[in-house]
């Protein structure tokens, strides 16, 4: 489960992504600006300076991810 509940923030820092990825910042950053290849780019909030993802964005970004990789694993016949 995810450390981030229903009952969290409606919007995370990009440290609080990095926290829930177990990542660092600058990978965060890197995925929002769309530089890892192979990853969407993650969905965000800019207010002024600050970036902000929105907690649902960030899990159905992940669930988007999920669903992308059980497809290529059933595509390829490589299951763990």
């Amino acid at each position: 489960m995810s450390s981030i509940d229903s009952t969290g923030p409606a919007v995370l820092t990009v440290s609080e992504v990095a926290r829930e990825l177990r990542c660092s910042k600058a990978h965060v950053h890197n995925i929002i600006a769309g530089k890892v290849p192979n990853l969407p780019p993650l969905p965000v909030l800019r207010i002024g300076r600050r970036t902000l993802v929105r907690t649902e964005g960030l899990h159905v970004w992940m669930s988007e991810l999920e669903a992308r990789e059980i497809e290529a694993q059933k595509l390829t016949g490589s299951f763990c």
